[in-house]
């Protein structure tokens, strides 16, 4: 099969000269480019393949009650927000940098040191307001604090100013690792430039003594995280939905690999800043991997039928069975193929771990394995 008569990938816009057996720029196999093609236009008014077979399940066990539809969230690969495609391929982005990881602040400083009264009053005041910002229970020292500076004893004074130091530097730390933590986990995805030049400053006041200076960049740095993340969800969605649908293949005894280009490719256009293209990209490589998926999946599914009569026929209770497929019914209506697949996995799960009295377990199979979120590269 070629892709002659094509004029665009369908699913990243590049122009495709001559006979091609796969898209030079995202990868995606011509074999596909049928099916993504018509996902990225209008909905069919044709039901697929595996919602015939779910009906023919739940008729064959005479189970006809309409699915109810689903109250939770699901993952929608056809998104308001994914434009259609392109007349012409969008300009080659620039190359995405790879991240680096942070680590911990290392060595904590210490308290300064030579400072007059006035200072060391200034700085226990300090001290006092961050610990406020941060959350702590500074009621001791309050106390101690108060009795010090009654009788005007330096020496207790300073001990208060080291101990609280010591606190908060010790709480600023643990709140450092957390955003760092949490930066290093966005940054396997996305850039996060302003982060990481807050992150450095922050090193910078900590090891300056400047802990209120450090506490104001720690939340700034936190207020970009989750502005990034708000960013990156719906890509994050995107990959975790084609990770999902990928998994499932191989599980089925499939190849997902002519339709893991266009997740590899909106993976790296996200990366690079390129949301929109990345997004539209990875909802495109999604319906390239439920194609490569659906046979099999049908497959499946037909087994399921024969094993889930034969259950009911022993007067064994299947309804767990079959509400989860009615969920699954009304996940692929609305195309969404992660509720359609995790409701798949439940009802399998059911099958197989139900037997008949007296029946040998043997060649029934096992109940898959639990699929684990993927580590992106």
């Amino acid at each position: 099969m070629t892709a002659a008569i094509l004029l665009l990938c369908p699913a990243c816009g590049t122009p495709l000269a001559g006979e091609v057996d796969s898209c030079p720029k995202c990868h995606l196999s011509d074999s596909l480019f049928e099916a993504v093609r018509e996902a990225a236009g209008p909905l069919s008014s044709s039901d697929p393949a595996a919602l015939k077979t779910i009906g023919e399940i739940l008729a064959a066990v005479d189970l006809t009650v309409p699915a109810v539809p689903s109250t939770t969230a699901g993952l929608l690969t056809r998104s308001p927000r994914l434009p259609a495609l392109r007349e012409a391929a969008p300009a080659e982005p620039p190359a995405a940098l790879p991240s680096r990881p942070l680590a911990d602040l290392g060595e904590l400083p210490g308290l300064p040191t030579g400072r007059t009264e006035a200072e060391l009053d200034r700085k226990i005041d300090e001290y006092f307001h961050l610990g406020r910002r941060l959350g702590l229970d500074f009621t001791d020292f309050e106390g101690r604090h108060h009795a010090a500076d009654l009788v005007e004893d330096r020496a207790s004074l300073e001990a208060v100013a080291r101990e609280m130091f010591v606190h908060l530097v010790s709480a600023l730390a643990e709140e450092f690792e957390g955003a760092t933590a949490r930066r290093n986990e966005i940054a396997a995805f996305v850039p996060t430039p302003s982060v990481d030049v807050e992150i450095d400053a922050i090193r910078r006041s900590v090891a300056q003594g400047d802990l209120t200076g450090a506490q104001r960049r720690l939340a700034h740095v936190r207020d970009e995280l989750q502005r990034v993340e708000e960013e990156w969800e719906v890509g994050k969605i995107l990959v975790t939905e084609a990770e999902l649908l990928a998994a499932t293949v191989r599980e089925l005894g499939g190849d997902p690999t002519p339709a893991l280009g266009p997740l590899d490719e909106g993976r790296r256009l996200v990366r690079s800043g390129h949301r929109a293209e990345g997004e539209r990209l990875l909802a495109r490589g999604a319906v390239a991997l439920w194609a490569v998926l659906e046979p099999r999946l049908v497959e499946d599914l037909h087994r399921l039928k024969a094993r889930l009569a034969d259950l009911r026929s022993a007067g064994l209770d299947i309804q767990p069975a079959v509400e989860e497929l009615k969920g699954v019914m009304t996940e692929l209506r609305q195309r969404n193929f992660v509720g359609t697949i995790l409701g798949y996995r439940r009802a399998r799960a059911f099958v197989e771990q139900h037997r008949i009295p007296g029946e040998d377990s043997a060649g029934l199979g096992e109940a898959p394995e639990p699929i684990r979120p993927a580590t992106s590269n």
